[in-house]
């Protein structure tokens, strides 16, 4: 388990008090002192909705600027849910990589970073490692459970789908597991992000949160299918925790098989520059060394289309978009049947 203090030894602080009931609408603050602004603060937006006793659930969006589905749905919750309706505490990120957000980026514009791959974070490090840092020890430990709601950006269209984090803590496991079915996403998708520890989800999962993550198409647009999949989603999750009333849908995840992203081979890339021509559509099943599609270097009349092949049986999970690709970037990902329920 993630070792994390209950008191936070970095520059943030906020206008928000985590112990009062009722609904709050602030920031946390961040001092930032770049070339224009010598005493300046870095702002992410947070609401704080609490009433009576109950489990504590963070909820964050934002993580990546151009995910758009998590951010809108944690935005309505923020300003139209009547606190008088739970039983515990939302704590509501909805821009966490902030300056990404409104660049409409991946990563922060200010110091280049992908907010999803510096986790625990850096109470002493660039702006980006420093919001991480601050959730990481002054919000974590406050929270029971975690939802970290994504999309596939401006390079994927993926299918809408809830995500487990994977852990080798069976009881967390379970306890993940149930609370992702109880999202009832149309597929629910194991990623491990190739063993990657550095993910907001991962430092989730270390601190003995029960964590969900989503994805919700992408293309850099907002969905409108994927947008009210993922508020349905979240109520659903806080019905199962006890922090709103109702009850999620009782055949959730039961007839449902669980994928996963099983490794590299899971995912075809670009073997050099040019535009992607994909061969099949999202959710169709295919099968190991079956051509997935062709880069073709469309401005040179000499170049032939080279094509790439998948490298697992399994459906067609994620696709790229824009067709431009540059050498190495993700063409194709493919999900496959996820062999097991536990640890």
């Amino acid at each position: 388990m993630l070792n994390i203090p209950h008191s936070y030894t970095g520059n943030g602080f906020t206008n928000v008090d985590f112990d009062k009931q009722g609904r709050q609408l602030g920031f946390v603050s961040i001092p930032h002192s770049p070339n224009g602004d010598a005493w300046g603060v870095t702002q992410v937006p947070i609401a704080v909705i609490a009433n009576g006793e109950g489990p504590t659930v963070v909820i964050e969006g934002g993580n990546h600027g151009d995910e758009y589905e998590g951010p809108i749905t944690i935005g309505e919750l923020a300003r139209d849910l009547d606190p008088a309706t739970i039983q515990g505490r939302l704590i509501l990120m909805p821009a966490n990589n902030v300056h990404a957000v409104m660049a409409a980026t991946r990563t922060s514009p200010v110091d280049g970073l992908n907010f999803n791959r510096i986790w625990p974070g850096n109470a002493m490090g660039s702006i980006t490692e420093q919001i991480a840092a601050y959730v990481t020890h002054r919000i974590f430990p406050m929270a029971d459970a975690f939802l970290d709601l994504h999309s596939g950006g401006s390079s994927l269209d993926i299918l809408p789908s809830a995500i487990i984090e994977p852990t080798n803590d069976v009881e967390l496991h379970r306890r993940n597991v149930a609370a992702v079915e109880a999202f009832d996403a149309p597929y629910t998708v194991v990623i491990a992000n190739m063993g990657d520890q550095r993910t907001a989800t991962a430092t989730a999962c270390a601190a003995g949160l029960i964590t969900v993550g989503t994805e919700m198409r992408g293309r850099g647009t907002v969905s409108l299918d994927a947008l009210e999949i993922c508020r349905r989603g979240v109520r659903n999750v806080l019905a199962h925790l006890g922090v709103m009333e109702g009850t999620p849908p009782r055949d959730a995840g039961a007839d449902r098989q669980i994928l996963e992203l099983s490794g590299a081979a899971a995912y075809v890339y670009a073997p050099t520059d040019g535009v992607f021509e994909p061969f099949h559509q999202l959710g169709e099943r295919v099968s190991a060394g079956q051509p997935a599609g062709r880069v073709r270097r469309i401005w040179d009349l000499t170049a032939e289309p080279v094509t790439v092949h998948y490298g697992i049986d399994g459906i067609v999970y994620g696709q790229r978009h824009p067709g431009r690709v540059s050498l190495g970037n993700c063409c194709v990902v493919v999900a496959s049947p996820y062999g097991r329920v536990a640890p």
